[in-house]
């Protein structure tokens, strides 16, 4: 059967195939010949043209003029109607738009997608410094400010997971065992801010914070990286926590008790 979404007389399913070939594309690797796209997923060439011309004509891939392929306009259409992001972003744009007026510095917007966050928007002054990642980029979640107010809120079963995995080996962030990662989560629920500095691309800093929903559940986080030692962290709680608290109540939220399991991320840790 040749149709995307049929099954091949012998191996995986041919929409399996089709989604390993768009996985292929990534930050490092943005255009892909047939033969390097064969390579990386091991389809056999010809199956691997045949799939490729089937996403080509559907706008999920392009061909460029040397023949090679990019990633089509027709992903970041989808990509655009999924609620999680598009959706909180359109709501927290006006208040990134203030807090990046108010200091001048990168302002990042992500939310959690399993293990990692995703990068839904951030506004950046020409001089800024160089940051990691990207706009719609995947981000660790245990060594960005970000991650951490993420991956702070998340069901403590898939804290306990993900945390488990050890440490994101990841150039210019600290290492950071298991047990010291936990007191690091209940210090962000505690305060509701976490604070990370990294060495690469460039020494920065970055303030997050979380934003709620109409159930008081964190869907988002929000911060400001500005280069190390440019301002206290503290200096940049009140208009980050400002403005975590106004896209927040633009979503529903209303604050209504302490935060959840802030000594169960100590207690666990105590008991592996």
């Amino acid at each position: 059967m040749n149709a995307i979404g049929g099954r091949p007389a012998h191996g995986e399913p041919v929409i399996d195939r089709a989604f390993a070939i768009l996985g292929a594309f990534y930050d490092a690797r943005r255009v892909l010949s047939i033969s390097e796209i064969s390579r990386i997923t091991s389809i056999p060439k010809a199956t691997a043209w045949r799939l490729v011309g089937h996403l080509a004509r559907w706008g999920a891939l392009e061909k460029i003029e040397d023949g090679r392929y990019v990633i089509g306009v027709r992903m970041w259409e989808l990509a655009s109607l999924a609620p999680r992001g598009q959706g909180i972003r359109d709501i927290a744009l006006p208040h990134l738009e203030d807090l990046y007026a108010a200091t001048g510095h990168h302002v990042i917007l992500a939310i959690r997608d399993g293990a990692e966050a995703v990068m839904v928007d951030r506004l950046s002054s020409p001089k800024a410094p160089e940051v990691a990642y990207r706009v719609g980029g995947r981000m660790p979640l245990r060594s960005t400010a970000v991650g951490r107010v993420l991956l702070a809120h998340c069901p403590l079963d898939e804290a306990n997971e993900i945390l488990a995995r050890g440490p994101d080996l990841e150039p210019g962030g600290a290492l950071m065992d298991e047990a010291g990662m936990r007191g690091v989560l209940a210090h962000v629920k505690q305060t509701g801010f976490s604070v990370v500095r990294r060495t690469l691309p460039s020494q920065t800093i970055s303030v997050a914070a979380g934003i709620k929903d109409g159930n008081g559940k964190v869907v988002a986080a929000l911060s400001v990286v500005m280069p190390d030692g440019a301002a206290a962290p503290q200096a940049l709680w009140p208009a980050v926590g400002t403005a975590a608290r106004t896209i927040s109540r633009s979503l529903g939220y209303e604050p209504k008790g302490a935060p959840g399991y802030v000594e169960e991320f100590r207690s666990s840790a105590a008991s592996r």
